[in-house]
């Protein structure tokens, strides 16, 4: 999937990160933090020209002042490097009058939140966004200033600036991994929201898995036995009547009908919860569903035992979902399942030799996956270039689990 959030551009390949606006943006959400900077250099101008009162009076007034803008600034370029958005959990006070207001206002833990997320930021967060970009930038634009120095020969001098050159893609890295990490802490104090919001979403994927486990029990206990029944009797009245007969030929008729009824809905029953992935387990069900795959599928899943509920559903969707993308869309002549636990995180990845080109956006369901792994707290990486291979990665943690 493509990267939603700076860190995530981080761990994909150098040249596709280097090649995206990941970088860019980074420099641009760290460069907003200039409008602290001029804030805290008014202060101490005040300071040196009316004094220390003076200006601690003017610091008060622009926390005051600053704190409410201040936070919604800070959600705005939050979409530099995370492109969900930030919700505000700030209640909205009722249109009582001025004084009414204020108090709903400092009543709301949402308003001290802002005002302390803006002191920090003026106090320290200015200065260490601007640090990183000026140590990320300032050795690569000193050397490659060594022509414009009085003391530098040319062949030298040159070789210097182009050193200095090449050194300007590496800055991208640092600047990248501090905006993320800024980014994160910035979401988690003024966002918390976005938190119960993910716990809420996990907590209904919980209910639906519930509910599907419930319909396939009904269907395999219930319809299918029936059917089962039915088949067995349609089976035993075709013997009891003359071959030829137009009797026999109805009842004949009437016994396929059940029969791939019957088929029809073990393959329902299958689609709703597999019943080998309850009783056996995800790697059982991994050879399943490969063995069902009309292409060609090597299976290279090692896990120690049992994992959590929710890893195995997600990660057996996942590799149901890419079998049917293979078997529809890659024209592959070979695929391969590959699965690990590894420090408590469970990685499943899925390739093919096809043509490549998986677009989540063209209704392929990899989106949907995606929103899946990631309510279980998951990563999906998915590479697939014109003319492929293609490859679905998923990394699942399964916490207690070694």
């Amino acid at each position: 999937m493509p990267p939603r959030t700076a860190l995530s551009a981080l761990t994909g390949r150098p040249s596709a990160f280097l090649r995206s606006s990941w970088p860019w943006r980074s420099l641009a959400y760290l460069l907003v933090s200039g409008v602290f900077a001029v804030v805290v250099i008014g202060v101490i101008m005040i300071a040196y020209r009316f004094g220390v009162p003076l200006a601690c009076g003017a610091a008060v007034l622009a926390v005051a002042l600053l704190g409410l803008p201040a936070a919604r600034l800070e959600r705005r370029r939050l979409r530099l490097v995370d492109l969900a958005p930030a919700a505000d959990p700030r209640r909205e006070p009722p249109r009582r009058g001025p004084r009414a207001w204020f108090a709903t206002r400092l009543r709301d833990p949402a308003t001290w939140r802002d005002l302390g997320f803006t002191l920090l930021a003026l106090l320290a967060l200015w200065w260490i966004d601007l640090g990183f970009v000026g140590l990320a930038t300032w050795v690569p634009l000193l050397l490659m200033s060594a022509p414009l120095q009085p003391s530098g020969e040319a062949p030298t001098s040159y070789l210097v600036a182009l050193g200095g050159l090449l050194m300007i893609p590496l800055s991208a890295y640092p600047i990248a991994a501090w905006a993320g990490a800024r980014a994160l802490m910035t979401r988690a104090v003024l966002a918390p929201g976005d938190a119960e919001v993910i716990r809420s979403r996990a907590r209904l994927v919980d209910a639906f898995e519930a509910e599907r486990r419930r319909i396939e029990r009904d269907l395999h206990d219930g319809a299918q036995q029936r059917l089962v029944a039915l088949s067995m009797r349609l089976g035993l009245a075709r013997l009891d009547l003359p071959p030829g007969s137009p009797a026999e030929a109805q009842v004949a008729e009437a016994h396929e009908e059940a029969k791939r009824a019957l088929a029809e809905l073990r393959e329902l029953i299958r689609g709703v919860h597999p019943k080998v992935l309850t009783d056996r387990g995800l790697r059982a069900a991994v050879l399943d569903v490969a063995g069902r795959s009309p292409v060609p599928v090597d299976v290279d899943v090692d896990l120690p035992g049992r994992l959590p509920p929710l890893a195995e559903v997600t990660a057996y969707y996942v590799v149901s979902e890419a079998m049917a993308n293979l078997a529809k869309h890659s024209g592959a002549r070979r695929g391969l399942i590959h699965g690990r636990l590894h420090d408590g995180t469970l990685t499943m990845e899925i390739c093919d030799d096809g043509v490549g080109g998986a677009d989540p956006e063209a209704g392929s369901g990899l989106a949907g996956l995606a929103d899946r792994v990631a309510v279980a707290d998951g990563v999906m990486t998915l590479s697939s270039p014109r003319g492929g291979p293609t490859s679905l990665r998923v990394e699942i943690p399964c916490p207690g689990c070694e």
